[in-house]
């Protein structure tokens, strides 16, 4: 009788001590901060970081790419109180040591720093519709040695009756096609 008792706490410890492992083995997803400037038609250059918006429509389409595809994208409110910290990171053009900063101080494994540019092109004939161009380039940086990557861009284009609606939907599209890059190049 002592013998099956014993054999009983020993199993049962064992599903007890597995399922501590299994609980300690998994792997939280690999975080991403997005620092992606962005300027549209007649607008200034803007960035979350550097002032009070919150992210750009450039950021904001990527960051729904990356979280389907498994990545967690740290929100400019997680890293607030960093930034708040170090008034160095206070401005547009972060440089790349400054972004690997900001990353390790906020436990990121990636950064994806970058510009989006959206221009005006001329009318589309015989309509009210004017035509946008958006160019977006970024570098895909790890965090814990600062190395780039990769370097990658896209482009997207619209017609509107507004520009700046017609900027902010060539910023998406171009936006769109930069994710699906990004991913892929995380995945690599």
């Amino acid at each position: 009788m002592r013998k099956i008792i014993f054999m009983l706490w020993i199993l049962s410890l064992g599903f007890v001590s597995s399922a501590f492992l299994a609980e300690d083995s998994e792997v939280s997803p690999p975080k991403v901060i997005l620092l992606i400037a962005e300027q549209n038609i007649e607008g200034p250059q803007r960035a979350w970081w550097a002032s009070e918006i919150d992210l750009s429509a450039t950021e904001t389409t990527i960051a729904k790419r990356l979280i389907e595809a498994g990545y967690e994208v740290l929100e400019p409110s997680n890293l607030a109180m960093v930034i708040e910290k170090n008034r160095a990171f206070r401005k547009v053009d972060l440089s790349d040591s400054d972004s690997v900063e900001l990353g390790n101080l906020s436990q990121a494994d990636y950064v994806v720093l970058g510009k989006a540019l959206v221009s005006g092109g001329g009318n589309v004939p015989q309509s009210n519709f004017r035509s946008c161009f958006a160019n977006l380039s970024v570098r895909l940086i790890r965090v814990n040695d600062g190395k780039v990557l990769v370097y990658l861009d896209a482009t997207g284009s619209s017609a509107h009756t507004d520009v700046i609606t017609g900027g902010r939907e060539a910023l998406v599209k171009g936006a769109q096609d930069l994710a699906t890059k990004i991913v892929e190049a995380l995945k690599k």
